[in-house]
């Protein structure tokens, strides 16, 4: 395992200077402006998500350019490696809490797990708000920024994140995806936990069939289904993925990478790079520096 220190990761305390905070949200502006520096690719150990009600210029979430446009949220995992590029016109809101932040408040611990959002795949953290709901939007987020200002109301603002979870998943149009074959979706969403989990030790489909107690045929019918991709591609994104965020720590030598990520040696880790890219790890070390 990789021993030297990889992309920087930033913690609550890094952002509000109070290393017990699992919570923290602000006016974008004001954020912006307090950790304008912070404009190097980086990971956070939190959620953090993010309303722009105005702004222009860009952001990289895992390498993936998204041009900003007002009503738009971004949201990201802890791990995922992220940099912006902002203009200074920037409004909105800014909200990151801890992955345990619920974890003494409801019953069922993976309960966040139902938020496809939250989940860090590509195709569900970025969208932008209906037209028809931007302005409940504005008052649902500036409500909770208000609610977060009172330390003797922790309970409440639990209660008033989950609810703002929840409203963003009406507005995300998740739901109807999820009713229409709950089964399905929850084998697709429980197959890319599993491949989170253990892509760098187990890289075939039917092993995590097997897990899911189901056939490589039948899983990757699911997948199909929902990203248009067979199950070991998911793999293999995930795999390329891990290798994009090491390669931007120029510290690492790419033996190591390879390493890391259990391949059998550097050229076989080369050629694999190659042909999902079309550069060497080394070109593209150089084109992301």
């Amino acid at each position: 395992m990789i021993k030297k220190s990889t992309i920087p990761v930033l913690d609550n305390c890094s952002i509000n200077n109070d290393s017990s905070s699992l919570l923290f949200v602000d006016h974008l502006a004001d954020y912006i402006a307090m950790h304008h520096n912070m404009v190097f690719p980086h990971k956070h150990n939190f959620y953090h998500f993010v309303l722009f009600t105005n702004g222009s210029g860009n952001h990289l979430i895992d390498f993936e350019k998204h041009e900003i446009e007002a009503y738009q949220i971004y949201f990201m995992a802890p791990g995922q490696v992220h940099t912006w590029n902002f203009n200074g016109d920037e409004e909105g809101f800014v909200v990151n809490f801890d992955p345990e932040y619920f974890q003494s408040f409801l019953l069922r611990t993976d309960y966040l797990n139902r938020f496809s959002f939250l989940s860090g795949q590509n195709d569900q953290i970025v969208f932008t708000i209906p037209e028809s709901n931007r302005q409940d939007a504005v008052k649902i987020f500036e409500a909770f920024y208000q609610t977060s200002k009172n330390p003797t109301a922790s309970d409440l603002i639990r209660v008033s994140l989950l609810q703002l979870l929840l409203w963003i998943e009406s507005w995300h149009g998740t739901k109807t995806e999820k009713a229409s074959n709950p089964y399905n979706y929850t084998i697709f969403h429980n197959y890319q936990r599993l491949v989170e989990k253990n892509f760098k030790e187990i890289r075939l489909p039917k092993a995590y069939a097997e897990q899911l107690f189901i056939t490589p045929n039948h899983l990757n019918a699911i997948c199909k289904s929902y990203i248009g991709s067979a199950a070991g591609e998911i793999i293999r994104e995930r795999v390329l993925l891990e290798a994009k965020r090491l390669l931007v720590n120029k510290n690492l030598n790419i033996n190591e990478i390879a390493i890391e990520l259990n391949f059998n040696d550097n050229s076989y880790f080369t050629k694999f790079f190659k042909k999902a890219t079309g550069l060497t790890p080394d070109e593209f070390r150089k084109n992301n520096s």
